[in-house]
């Protein structure tokens, strides 16, 4: 089939410093490159971003920076004109502004893909309009969302989506898988500092410290504000790579995933770190949120605690055969159905089916 050209406008994708968009945005365009499509991700020069580039020229498509909307409008133009399909993704800088420009400008067909659903729903419901504004959300052919389930039907009911879809976040399972290593810890935490985060890893992760000495834990991430009381065997690192991510999920023996409110309000948000703790077969330990179960199976390839003694009895007490089962059984899950290429199809048929229907007269359907 004919190459499709792709256009993003993403908060980042040259720094995963302080977000989970660059991880999303760096695994969807390599795949999409891969199968052939033309690929252009422009980014807004920020400059906490610029100081904290970890990819500063990615190897896949194309990415170029901007300075301002002016300079967007002046440079790109003619690219967001002409493309296929253009991409507006959540928490773009202006992004209401841009919005329009885009669904304005482009010939082709027009996306707003929601890496943050919950928040954002919660954002309009309030009136914040930061980065989009409900009279825009029609004016988009598809709205791409990192949450399932119900919250889609509300998308195309409240707020007048045309189509909304899932596209949930994934991973490359040639960035992360098992690699044989003496486990340093017994838990550990990767995500960035969040208010509403925080009691859920104090119950599961930071109270199993202060009550199993012996423990090992670690929490990885930038933000957390330094009087937090960290037990003596809590290892805290304030940002660790991409590139680092494999190996600090390997040396845990179990991983712990915390949801934020808004995402356990909304359901079917499962979070990138799941999939990448799972493509490395480490075993999984979530606090509850509906949908889980139709991301993994909760027992046999994920495990559920509700309270620090939950979380305390799994670390201590399930038995090593378990353990790697569980770990095994999720990356075989995570391989069969959420990696980058399973995305990138999904986006690549979501676009064909747009431009099909394009072509057809009236509001005949295929």
């Amino acid at each position: 089939m004919k190459p499709l050209s792709f256009v993003f406008l993403g908060l980042s994708i040259t720094s995963s410093w302080g977000n989970g968009h660059a991880t999303t945005y760096r695994g969807l365009l390599k795949r999409l490159a891969q199968r052939g499509h033309r690929v252009l991700f422009l980014e807004r020069d920020l400059w906490f971003y610029a100081e904290n580039r970890d990819l500063p020229h990615p190897p896949y498509g194309r990415t170029e920076l901007y300075q301002s909307l002016d300079d967007l409008h002046e440079r790109f133009r003619d690219v967001v004109r002409d493309a296929d399909m253009v991409v507006v993704g959540s928490y773009v800088p202006d992004g209401v502004a841009v919005g329009a420009w885009v669904t304005e400008t482009a010939r082709g067909k027009t996306a707003f893909y929601d890496i943050d659903t919950p928040v954002t729903l919660k954002k309009l419901e309030r009136g914040d309009t930061e980065y989009l504004a409900p009279s825009l959300i029609p004016r988009y052919d598809l709205y791409l969302s990192f949450t399932g389930g119900p919250t889609l039907e509300l998308l195309e009911r409240r707020y007048g989506a045309k189509r909304a879809r899932p596209l949930y976040c994934s991973v490359d399972p040639e960035a992360y898988y098992p690699e044989r290593a003496a486990p340093r810890w017994d838990l550990g935490y990767l995500g960035t500092y969040s208010a509403d985060r925080q009691p859920t890893l104090d119950r599961l992760l930071v109270e199993p410290a202060r009550r199993w000495a012996e423990g090992r834990f670690a929490v990885a991430g930038p933000q957390y504000p330094g009087d937090i009381d960290w037990p003596a065997n809590v290892d805290r690192t304030d940002h660790i790579p991409p590139g680092e991510h494999r190996g600090f999920y390997n040396a845990q023996r179990f991983t712990l995933n915390v949801t934020r409110r808004d995402m356990i309000e909304a359901g079917y948000s499962p979070s990138v770190r799941l999939f990448e703790a799972a493509a490395c077969g480490v075993p999984v330990i979530s606090d509850a949120w509906a949908g889980i179960e139709e991301i993994f199976e909760p027992g046999k390839e994920i495990l559920i605690a509700r309270s620090s003694e939950e979380a305390l009895h799994l670390l201590r007490e399930l038995p090593e055969r378990e353990r790697v089962a569980i770990g095994q059984r999720a990356r075989e899950r995570v391989l069969a159905r959420h990696t980058a290429a399973h995305r990138a199809e999904a986006l690549e048929r979501y676009a064909r089916e747009l431009a099909e229907e394009r072509e057809l007269p009236g509001d005949v359907r295929l």
